[in-house]
C-alpha cells in the first residue's frame, strides 16, 4: 500500500498485503498433461489416418493445439514469477494474460483448419472404422479427464489455468462424442455421422474459445476484472472518514491472478496517517481482492495536476 507523506504529490512506496495472490505452482500438472497429450496426439492421428476417421483427426488436431497451449501457459506461469526490474517495474506478470490471449488465437486457427477438412468430408463421406474410433476416443476420455482434474483447483482464480482446464475438459467431452459417433456408425453404417461429429467438435471448441478470447482481450485492455464492481470500490473509498471526493480511480489486472488500483482521495483535513491507509489497503484486499493499491491524499482536488489537466481539456 503506498503511503503519501503528506498532502500533494509527494509519497513513498510501502506495501502491506494481507496474503499472497500470486499464481500457484502447477508444474507437475503441466508436465503430466503435456506428456500424456503429446503421446495421445501421435496415437490418435495415426489411427485417424489408418481408419479414415475425420472425427479422430479433428480431435487429434485439437489435442495438438492443447499441447501447445499447455506449453504457452506453463512458460507464462514461470515468467510471471520473475522479479521486477528497472525496465519491467511490475515484473513479467502480464505474460499470463498474453498467454491466455495467444491460446485463444491458437484455438481459432485450429477451428479453421478442422472446419475446412470437415466440410469436404461432409459432402463426400468416406468409410470409417467405427470400432477404432470407439477404442481410441475411449482412451482420450480417460487422458483428458485426468489432465483436466490436475488443473481443477486453480480454474476459479486464474484465467491462464482456467484455459488449460477448459481445454482438457472440452477434449474429454469431444472424445465422448467420437465414441457415440463410432457406435452409431457400427449400428447403422451411416458414414456421414463421422464428419457431422467433427462439426459438433468444432462447435464445442468455438464455444469454449469465445469465453477465453473475450476474457483475455478484456484483461489485455486493462478492463476492471469481472469480480470487481468499480462503483462499489468508489463508494467504499468515498465512505472513508475525512474523504470528500475520489477521482482518478483506476482498477486493472496486473496478471491473471493479481489486481492493481490507484486512486486520489480528497481529504481537506490533511494527511490522516499511515494506519488509515494501511486499513484501506487491507479492506481493498479482503473485500475486493485488490492486492496492489496505491492511494494519493490531497487536501483539495486542485492539488492534483492530473485532475486539473483533465478539467482544462474537458471543462
Amino acid at each position: 500500500m503506498t503511503k503519501p507523506m503528506g498532502a500533494g504529490h509527494s509519497h513513498s512506496h510501502d506495501h502491506a498485503h494481507g496474503h499472497d495472490h500470486g499464481p500457484a505452482s502447477f508444474d507437475r500438472a503441466f508436465a503430466i498433461g503435456i506428456l500424456l497429450n503429446s503421446a495421445f496426439v501421435l496415437i490418435e492421428a495415426g489411427f485417424g489416418l489408418w481408419s479414415g476417421s475425420m472425427a479422430l483427426l479433428a480431435d487429434a488436431g485439437h489435442n495438438l493445439s492443447d499441447v501447445l497451449s499447455l506449453l504457452i501457459a506453463w512458460a507464462a506461469a514461470h515468467m510471471a514469477t520473475r522479479p521486477a526490474s528497472a525496465r519491467f517495474t511490475y515484473g513479467w506478470k502480464s505474460s499470463t494474460i498474453l498467454a491466455a490471449l495467444a491460446n485463444a488465437m491458437l484455438l481459432l486457427l485450429a477451428i479453421g483448419a478442422i472446419l475446412f477438412e470437415t466440410l469436404d468430408r461432409l459432402f463426400q463421406p468416406t468409410p470409417v472404422e467405427g470400432t477404432v474410433m470407439i477404442a481410441v476416443a475411449g482412451v482420450g476420455i480417460v487422458i483428458n479427464t485426468a489432465t483436466a482434474l490436475l488443473f481443477a483447483r486453480g480454474r476459479k482464480h486464474d484465467i491462464n489455468i482456467r484455459g488449460a482446464f477448459l481445454h482438457m475438459a472440452a477434449d474429454a467431452l469431444v472424445s465422448l462424442g467420437v465414441v457415440i459417433a463410432g457406435t452409431i456408425i457400427l449400428l447403422t453404417g451411416a458414414w456421414w455421422v463421422d464428419p457431422a461429429t467433427s462439426l459438433a467438435i468444432v462447435g464445442v471448441i468455438a464455444a469454449g474459445t469465445w469465453g477465453l478470447l473475450k476474457d483475455s482481450v478484456k484483461m489485455s485492455l486493462q478492463a476492471v476484472p469481472d469480480h470487481i464492481d468499480e462503483n462499489e470500490v468508489r463508494a467504499f473509498l468515498e465512505a472513508q472518514p475525512g474523504v470528500t471526493a475520489v477521482h482518478d480511480l483506476h482498477i486493472w489486472p496486473m496478471s491473471t491472478t493479481e489486481t492493481a488500483l490507484t486512486a486520489h482521495l480528497v481529504m481537506p483535513g490533511g494527511y490522516p496517517g499511515g494506519a488509515f491507509l494501511n486499513e484501506i489497503g487491507h479492506e481493498l484486499d479482503h473485500r475486493f481482492r485488490i492486492d496492489h493499491a496505491t492511494v494519493q491524499v490531497e487536501t483539495t482536488a486542485e492539488d492534483c495536476h492530473v485532475h486539473a489537466e483533465y478539467k482544462d481539456r474537458h471543462g
